[in-house]
């Protein structure tokens, strides 16, 4: 077999293994554009969704099962915290 053959078998091998050994990357748990997740526990554990507009929708949806509601730690960072800065006096 010609070095060239060998050398395009062994690259298509390594792209095939590295392409199947990749493990799928995991979502984000914490949505900023979101103020309220819920964490909700089961036997296998617990997973966490950010994706409530309120505490109320998010009650809602926690109603009979093993869950909690809170504050998103991460959804503060897109807010401002007072008023932005007030536009220049003009003197007359």
């Amino acid at each position: 077999m010609p070095d060239i053959m060998k050398a395009i078998l062994l690259v298509a091998g390594l792209l095939a293994a590295n392409l199947l050994g990749a493990a799928p990357a995991a979502a984000q748990t914490y949505d900023p554009r979101y103020p309220v997740c819920i964490e909700v526990y089961s036997i296998d554990g617990s997973t966490i969704d950010c994706s409530f507009a309120t505490i109320a929708q998010c009650a809602a949806t926690a109603s009979g099962q093993s869950a909690r509601c809170y504050a998103n730690p991460y959804a503060m960072q897109n807010r401002q915290t007072g008023p932005g800065p007030s536009p220049p006096r003009r003197n007359r």
